[in-house]
């Protein structure tokens, strides 16, 4: 593999263990409050009706936002794709009970007020507020499942002395992209919760790299204390590191600002979780790793129970 950096470097990375870890607290903290405060959940989670709507000639879309205001509809007008596609995604809020009958009119509106600028309503989707909150638990369940079977694999494959530092790593890495979404504004959909999935196999992806070279650190050299060996197995591993998060942020980045609307927030939350989990990989599961040991009293320098 080309080594954009030297394997040998002596980067120090847990002497800033404890400036890192605040940090970390600060934000998931942050994160948490935002997530039970400030979260906005889209129409798959909320209940609502998106409808999408095409004109063939150019529309103002803060006129749009006026006529349906006044006409006493709760709708967020945006527009999706390219402004020539004279294309927009209008979001109705409503009651379970008129759920119906408010989005048959507000389409019925753009139908009769903008006849004459060649209206097509091309998708209606309603999600009622019932079956939105059991999307939004079933969501946050797979996410918990996922974390579940993660602990599972982390412990068999290594040893459980390296579950915690995994798991805190990704509910570290969740927690604060979910955080970013509620202080942003970004609407938390199904797309998301994929997205967030996406991510939580990356990420524990990037942290079982450091962990197989630890154990390898580990077995060879068993006299070195815990701390230097993870020191050693990231400076060994910095090179793939930058080389596949790299290139994934470049193409989600890129995804992000140039692949349209329709795809944006899944793309936002895969970039954030590029940089959230490669940081967490070398600052949050590592230090984790050494607070387990010494609650456990796991001896300093000793190999005692990783498994070959």
């Amino acid at each position: 593999m080309m080594e954009i950096i030297n394997p040998n470097t002596k980067f120090t990375f847990s002497k800033h263990y404890t400036v890192t870890s605040l940090i970390s607290i600060i934000l998931v903290a942050a994160s948490l409050f935002g997530l039970f405060t400030k979260m906005k959940y889209g129409v798959d989670f909320r209940g609502g009706a998106e409808i999408q709507v095409k004109f063939q000639e150019s529309i103002d879309l803060n006129q749009m936002r006026g006529t349906l205001k006044e006409e006493g509809f709760k709708v967020q007008v945006q527009q999706i794709g390219e402004v020539s596609n004279h294309e927009f995604l209008l979001k109705v809020a409503a009651d379970e009970d008129n759920l119906n009958a408010v989005t048959d009119k507000v389409s019925k509106a753009l139908t009769t007020d903008y006849a004459s600028q060649g209206v097509e309503i091309r998708k209606v989707d309603i999600v009622g507020p019932k079956a939105g909150k059991e999307l939004r638990f079933s969501g946050f369940q797979a996410m918990l499942w996922a974390l579940i079977a993660i602990m599972v694999y982390i412990g068999l494959r290594f040893d459980f002395k390296y579950s915690p530092g995994a798991i805190i790593a990704l509910f570290h890495d969740v927690t604060i992209i979910l955080g970013v979404f509620a202080f942003t504004g970004t609407e938390f959909t199904l797309q998301t919760v994929a997205a967030l999935l996406a991510v939580i196999g990356y990420s524990v992806n990037d942290t079982v790299i450091v962990y197989d070279r630890v154990r390898e650190h580990e077995q060879k050299f068993s006299h070195l204390p815990l701390k230097l060996q993870i020191d050693n197995a990231i400076n060994e591993t910095l090179s793939r590191t930058f080389l596949t998060s790299g290139t994934t942020l470049f193409i989600s980045a890129t995804m992000f600002f140039f692949g349209g609307l329709a795809i944006r927030d899944f793309f936002l939350a895969i970039t954030l979780g590029v940089v959230i989990g490669t940081y967490s990989s070398i600052y949050v599961a590592a230090p984790v790793t050494l607070i387990f040991q010494k609650l456990t009293g796991t001896n300093e320098g000793s190999a005692e129970g990783v498994k070959a």
